[in-house]
């Protein structure tokens, strides 16, 4: 059974940095990484490792930071420099090597004084 078990996530100001994880288990996973939907939006690419190639949403270029640890499907977002627009429900993101694809309830992160 396919499970993705997030943590971190919460609230922080403005200008700081949050740091979410996700473990993937119960399968071999191609691609991992983490889209967001803020209320009323779709929901967006925020970063994903397609292989060994990183993307990045337009928006969180320069500021985020995507990383994996393919031994433990571990996969990793270093948020840096937040801003209250970033406040959304983070989803982690696994493919597997069936080609379905499997998402993680989403830890709500919250940008505001």
């Amino acid at each position: 059974q396919v499970q993705l078990v997030e943590s971190g996530g919460g609230l922080v100001q403005p200008g700081g940095s949050l740091r979410i994880s996700c473990v993937a288990s119960g399968s071999t996973f191609t691609t991992m990484g983490w889209y967001r939907q803020a209320p009323g939006k779709e929901r967006e690419l925020v970063a994903t490792f397609w292989g060994a190639i990183k993307r990045y949403g337009d928006a969180m270029k320069g500021r985020f930071a995507i990383s994996r640890d393919n031994a433990q499907n571990i996969v990793s977002l270093q948020m840096n420099s937040l801003k209250p627009e970033d406040t959304a429900v983070y989803y982690c993101f696994a493919r597997a090597l069936a080609g379905v694809d499997y998402w993680g309830p989403g830890p709500l992160v919250t940008v505001s004084y």
